[in-house]
């Protein structure tokens, strides 16, 4: 019985000296992470952290924050890591919505959150990953507030709250108790958290480990939020064979390109537009040198993309993988079959049962379009506090033998796909109005809201729009308010203080009427669309 911290720390007892982490010019082996992951789970222990309590981790990638979100399993709470481009009030909404009772953070993040954490009443105290915050109230012009002064919970440095050895018992735990909450956009309202168990979380990690053949002598880059499941990812797999991973924040692709060749990268993953950016600059000498396998989610991977990858990367094997955060991965494409099928989506990952049914659950035929539903021990347990787009989601199978009395759960997709003669996977449409841009899944009521707290419309819908780039780009229609002209500037402009840089507009359409409504009086968003379709010049179909 595995749990997500005994990744690492099993690894710890095999290889105390090999290289768990680098962060820029540090670097910890998996001895001394495991110092710092038991070390931070027994000081939440001795401060009272009840089990399965949430402690969330809102940083840059760093070894503190890596060591703070598996300490938080180890002690037997459960994880929360936050997109660090989010926003002081979607943050909020997350450290409210799962109530949170410890933040890890850093000083700058803390300053920009000092207005809203006293709306955090489970809020018990804050870690902060540097120096503590020097005394001081709160709105102090770029600096971090003072908790005592500023009435929010008590606050440490990461440093002080990591206690030394021997250490104290922290809580019994068992493969089946929550490890973690990740936050994903909902097709309606504010961010869902999927509720995943320790079984989930190393079930994931043995099935890609298993088909990527990861090593100990792997050194994978960590390009993508671990906040993703697709970027914790990196991480897990790792750690389950012992290889180092290079934790990078990424800002400019040359930059990764560098760090690419400097840290001799075996293994790395990204989603579309990302590869399209490292495509872009001249790649210095041995950057993909020693690249062995590179993976795709979170959208299709362009075929014209794929093969300059190739060409750069000329030993790497290329894994082309569909995913959910409702089940963590659910198909990839073998390397030997990308040039027969270069658009299927593939099979199932190891572990999982992938199938495609119809709306009364029986199986479709060969070439007809279904639900993809996956079934197996990756499927998490729904949606933190939310019956309804639970049931919605996470729903049960036909029964498969007469003398099972309770149902099996599955996670129905919302996705339509199509399997062929040799039952490979490929990908048809989404059922809903989810936004797929940049390889996040973005909630267009979430923006919408935004959008309405600058008070410079009248109506809007955000739509995604097919873009060559970004998958989907994000395109506002908007009314202006009553008399006011429209002004796409001072829109843009507000919008940068209410959403993070993968939620902003590329495009702002505005109409002098009202949007077009559907019989039942909503938004018609399909012919909104559909007008647009082409706007990017993306061909339908």
């Amino acid at each position: 019985m595995l749990r997500l911290h005994d990744l690492p720390l099993a690894t710890a007892r095999r290889n105390p000296a090999a290289q768990a982490l680098v962060a820029g010019a540090a670097t910890v082996s998996y001895g001394e992470l495991a110092r710092l992951i038991e070390g931070f789970a027994a000081a939440l222990v001795a401060d009272g952290l009840a089990i399965q309590a949430r402690v969330a981790v809102y940083s840059e990638k760093s070894i503190e924050c890596v060591a703070a979100l598996f300490g938080a399993a180890c002690a037997g709470g459960v994880m929360v890591p936050i997109n660090p481009l989010l926003k002081d009030e979607q943050v909020a909404y997350i450290l409210r919505d799962c109530d949170v009772s410890v933040l890890v953070t850093t000083p700058a993040r803390l300053a920009a959150l000092a207005g809203v954490l006293a709306n955090c009443p489970a809020l018990e105290r804050i870690v902060v990953i540097g120096d503590r915050p020097r005394p001081m109230t709160a709105g102090g012009a770029g600096e971090a507030a003072d908790p005592g002064r500023a009435g929010l919970p008590p606050c440490r440095s990461f440093a002080e709250a990591c206690r030394d050895g021997p250490f104290a018992p922290v809580h019994r735990t068992i493969d089946d108790d929550l490890a973690a909450i990740l936050y994903t956009s909902g097709s309606t309202g504010g961010p869902k958290g999927v509720v995943l168990t320790h079984r989930n979380m190393v079930a994931g990690a043995q099935s890609v480990s298993s088909y990527l053949d990861n090593r100990p002598d792997d050194r994978i880059l960590a390009l993508l939020p671990l906040s993703f499941d697709y970027g914790f990812s990196q991480l897990t797999t790792a750690f389950l064979v012992g290889a180092t991973v290079v934790l990078h924040n990424y800002l400019l692709a040359a930059d990764t390109l560098k760090l690419m060749a400097r840290e001799r990268i075996t293994g790395l993953a990204a989603v579309p537009p990302l590869w399209l950016q490292l495509l872009a600059p001249p790649w210095p000498e041995g950057a993909g040198a020693s690249v062995r396998y590179f993976t795709n989610s979170g959208g299709a991977m362009p075929t014209a993309v794929l093969a300059s990858l190739r060409e750069r990367m000329a030993a790497a094997r290329p894994f082309l993988m569909y995913g959910l955060t409702e089940a963590f991965r659910s198909t990839f494409l073998p390397p030997d079959e990308v040039d027969r099928r270069p658009t299927s989506i593939g099979k199932a990952i190891p572990g999982a049962e992938i199938l495609v049914l119809r709306p009364d659950g029986s199986p479709c035929d060969v070439g007809e379009a279904g639900e993809l539903v996956h079934r197996g021990a990756l499927v998490s347990l729904g949606y933190w506090n939310d019956r309804g787009r639970t049931a919605e989601r996470f729903r049960p199978l036909p029964p498969r033998l007469p003398g099972i009395v309770l149902a099996e759960l599955a996670v129905w997709s919302g996705d339509t796909v199509t399997r062929d003669a040799d039952g490979f996977l490929y990908f048809v449409a989404r059922h809903d109005d989810m936004i797929k841009c940049s390889g996040y899944r973005i909630s267009p009521t979430e923006i919408e809201e935004a959008v309405y707290r600058t008070g410079l419309v009248a109506e809007v819908a955000a739509l995604g729009i097919a873009h060559p780039a970004l998958g989907q780009a994000i395109v506002l229609v908007a009314q202006p308010g009553a008399d006011q002209a429209a002004d796409s500037p001072a829109l843009v402009a507000a919008l940068r203080d209410l959403l993070p840089g993968f939620m902003m507009p590329t495009r702002i359409d505005w109409l002098d009427t009202p949007l077009p409504r559907t019989p039942n009086g909503k938004v018609d968003r399909k012919r909104l669309a559909t007008e647009r379709a082409a706007v990017f010049g993306v061909a339908k179909g």
